[in-house]
């Protein structure tokens, strides 16, 4: 099993099967992890329908986890104060 940290929720070609847990942070600064596989698993049929998907081998989101992996043991963490960061101190 590996652990990937990143900026955007991902679906990857080249990830399934690779027991991977995906940790990410979005805009707002709320982190989530999910089991890519489980998430693909439980979706493939509409990754694979996806024009993005054939054309790029992914699917990603930047602002939030898609609600189709929410109920795939997605977990939500929200911000602390640590997570912003004031350029000006």
């Amino acid at each position: 099993m590996s652990n990937i940290t990143t900026k955007r929720f991902v679906i990857r070609k080249t990830l399934i099967g690779t027991n991977t847990i995906i940790t990410f942070t979005n805009k707002k600064g709320i982190t989530y992890t999910y089991d890519h596989d489980a998430v693909y698993s439980a979706n493939q049929e509409h990754f694979e329908t996806m024009e993005c998907f054939q054309k790029y081998g992914s699917y990603t989101n930047s602002n939030n986890l898609p609600t189709f992996a929410r109920s795939f043991g997605a977990e939500q963490e929200e911000p602390t104060l640590s997570s912003f960061h004031d350029p000006r101190f």
